[in-house]
Order: C-alpha cells, then sequence, then structure tokens
C-alpha cells in the first residue's frame, strides 16, 4: 500500500530527539492531476518496463551461455595465433642465439683484449712511464738552471729600474705636481669669478621676469579657463542627465513595466502549473517504475514456472525414470563386461610380452656363452687378519685392551 501513496504521505522515519516532519500541503489542482497523469503513465510505462526487463535477461543470458564462451576460445586462439609465436620465437631461437653470441663474444673478445691488456699494453705502458719520468727529470733540471740565470738577470734590471725611479722619476714628479697644482688654484679662482656674474645675469634677466609672468598673467588666465571648464562640464552632465532620466522613465513605462505585468501575472502562475504538472509527471514515471517492476517479476516467475512445468519437469522425469535405469542396465551389462574382457586382455598380452622379452634375453645369454664360452668366475681372496684385531678367543681385562685405537 505504500506504493500507491505519494512521497508525501509515506511514513518516514523520525530520529530520537527530531520533531516530527510536518506534512507537505497540496492543493485541489495537485491532486486533480495526480490519479489521471499516474494511470495514463502506468498504462504507457508497464510494456516499456517488461520489454526492458525482457532484453536485460536476454542479455545475461547471451552474455553467459555466448559471449564469454566465445570470447575466451577467441582469447585462447589470438593467444595461440599472436602471442605463443613471439613468446617461442623468443624462448627457443633469441635466448639461446643470445646466449651462444655472448659466448662467442667472450671467447673471441674479451679473453683475447684481457690478454693483450695484461701481457702488452701493461708492460709497454710501464716502459712509456719510465721512459716520461726520466725525460720530465732532465727537462725540469734544465728548466731549473735556465730559471736561475734569468732570474739573476732580472734581479739586476730591477736594481737598475729602482735606482732611476728613486734619483730621477721621483724629483721630476714633485716639480710637475707642484707646478700643476698652482695652475689648478688659479683656474678655480677665475671660475669661480666667472660663475658669480653669470648666476647674477641670469637671476635678473631670466628668473626674476619668469616669475612675474607666472604669477600675474598665466595664474589667472590659468584658473579662469578653469572655472569654465567646470561650469561647462556640469552643463553636459546636467544635459545628459535629463536624458538619461527621460529614457529611463520611458524604457521603464514601455517595457518593464508590462513585462514585469507579463512575469507575475501570467509566467509565474504557468510556470507553477508546469512545475506540478512536471512533479507530479517524474512522481508518476517513478511510481509506474516500480509497480512495473512487481508486475514484470510477477509475469517473468510466471512464465519461468509455466516453462519448468511444460519442459523442465518432463525432461527430469524422463531422465530419471528412463534414462537412468538404462543407463544403468547398459553400464552393468555392457560396458562393464567389455571393461573387464579388456583389462584380460591387456594383462594377457603383457604377461606374453614378458615371457618373449624373457626367452629373448635366454637365447642372447645363450648364442654369446656358444661363441664366447662361459665367463670365468673371480676367484675369491681371503681376508687377512690385522694384528690390531682381537683374537676370538682373547678377553679383554684390565691390563689388556682390543680396541685399534688403544692397542700397543
Amino acid at each position: 500500500m505504500d506504493l500507491g501513496k505519494p512521497p508525501a504521505e509515506r511514513p518516514v522515519a523520525q530520529a530520537e530527539g527530531t520533531p516530527p516532519a510536518v506534512p507537505r500541503a497540496e492543493g485541489c489542482l495537485t491532486v486533480a492531476i495526480r490519479i489521471p497523469v499516474r494511470i495514463v503513465v502506468l498504462v504507457l510505462v508497464v510494456p516499456v518496463r517488461m520489454a526492458w526487463d525482457a532484453l536485460v535477461v536476454g542479455g545475461r543470458f547471451l552474455r553467459d551461455a555466448v559471449l564469454r564462451p566465445v570470447g575466451r576460445v577467441l582469447a585462447r586462439v589470438a593467444w595461440a595465433v599472436f602471442v605463443w609465436p613471439w613468446v617461442a620465437l623468443w624462448r627457443y631461437v633469441l635466448v639461446p642465439v643470445g646466449r651462444a653470441l655472448a659466448w662467442l663474444g667472450h671467447v673471441l673478445v674479451v679473453v683475447p683484449a684481457v690478454w693483450l691488456y695484461r701481457t702488452v699494453l701493461t708492460p709497454l705502458g710501464h716502459a712509456i712511464v719510465w721512459v716520461a719520468r726520466g725525460v720530465w727529470a732532465t727537462l725540469a733540471g734544465a728548466a731549473r738552471r735556465i730559471g736561475a740565470g734569468i732570474a739573476r738577470v732580472l734581479g739586476g734590471i730591477a736594481v737598475g729600474l729602482a735606482w732611476v725611479y728613486t734619483r730621477v722619476l721621483t724629483p721630476v714628479g714633485h716639480a710637475i705636481a707642484w707646478l700643476f697644482k698652482g695652475l689648478g688654484l688659479a683656474l678655480a679662482a677665475v671660475g669661480v669669478g666667472v660663475y658669480t656674474v653669470v648666476a647674477r645675469l641670469v637671476r635678473y634677466l631670466v628668473v626674476v621676469p619668469a616669475m612675474w609672468l607666472y604669477e600675474w598673467v598665466l595664474a589667472p588666465v590659468g584658473r579662469g579657463i578653469a572655472w569654465l571648464t567646470r561650469g561647462l562640464v556640469w552643463f553636459v552632465r546636467m544635459i545628459f542627465t535629463g536624458i538619461g532620466a527621460a529614457i529611463y522613465w520611458t524604457l521603464r513605462i514601455l517595457l518593464v513595466l508590462p513585462a514585469l505585468a507579463v512575469w507575475r501575472w501570467v509566467l509565474v502562475p504557468v510556470g507553477r502549473v508546469l512545475a506540478v504538472i512536471g512533479r507530479e509527471i517524474g512522481e508518476a514515471l517513478g511510481h509506474a517504475w516500480r509497480v512495473a517492476g512487481h508486475i514484470s517479476l510477477a509475469v517473468g516467475r510466471f512464465l519461468g514456472r509455466l516453462f519448468r512445468w511444460i519442459f523442465v519437469e518432463p525432461v527430469r522425469w524422463v531422465y530419471q525414470a528412463v534414462l537412468t535405469p538404462v543407463g544403468h542396465v547398459i553400464r552393468d551389462a555392457v560396458l562393464r563386461p567389455a571393461a573387464e574382457a579388456a583389462r584380460s586382455v591387456g594383462r594377457a598380452t603383457r604377461q606374453a610380452l614378458a615371457a618373449a622379452r624373457e626367452s629373448a634375453r635366454q637365447a642372447r645369454a645363450d648364442f654369446r656363452r656358444m661363441l664366447f664360452g662361459a665367463p670365468r668366475e673371480p676367484e675369491r681372496v681371503p681376508l687377512a687378519k690385522s694384528h690390531r684385531e682381537p683374537q676370538p678367543g682373547e678377553t679383554r681385562t684390565l691390563g689388556s685392551s682390543t680396541t685399534a685405537l688403544t692397542k700397543d
């Protein structure tokens, strides 16, 4: 009975300590639309749900009975056709060939190279190092002697240059510095005077007239231009403000108010009605889909039981009442005696083959004995008793020992 109730009327489990849910208020329009819509949707949805369930069952049977076995067979065939040849090529061709090539490379390249390095290149390198050390020692001694001679020559030149710097260049440099110092003082005095004259001329000929022109001409003219600009901007702004207000009220009266009235008095009620209809159609679809599922389940169970009564039960009865006794009779009367006879024939055949093999072995031994004679029996050598082994008649006392480790 809960399936026939709307979602608002179904009981909802309330958690402990929470207030009960307030039922949703429904209007007469909702109640008037719900029943016809659910009847129509149920009539339309039941065939769709039954067809869907039939497709689902058929798809599952097709997947389990056809597609999975075919897929496994195709996977094995693909493995045998595409993968196994490459695996076999790698395992039985490339790996052995690679190992053989590695062994040949080791024998033909690595071993000769190691022998050449140890036997030829190492002694030759040691000889070259010894010769290079001798040559380097010789060159180093010659270079040290040449460097000592050059150092003595450079020391003499440095002493001479120091004397020239101290006795000649230093007095000449002091004289030139004193001369340039006096010349610089004179030029500084002349520059200060010229700078003072130029600064006075620039102040009275340029700066003072420019300041007077800025204070009494340019500043008043700029203030007047700024006042005129502000007035013009205010006038233009007032013009555009009036035009904007006129356009705003015109558009509001001609467009916004009619659109608002249409939205408020036409579209909103129609939208609410359509929302109620859509919600009811959605709930009806869900309810009809669930009811159709129960109907489809009942029909499927009825068809399954009908198929079982018509096909499965007769086949099972035939199997249990007819085929099983016939099979037991065939097994006891035909198959078991035939198997026992086959085992007896096999046992007799194995015994005959064993006797034939034994006869052939005896014939070969007789023929070999006839050609080469009987084999000579090996002579038995008597075992000599060691003097360390105790005699049978000897007894063990405190003063004697019969073991090989403590016996004298």
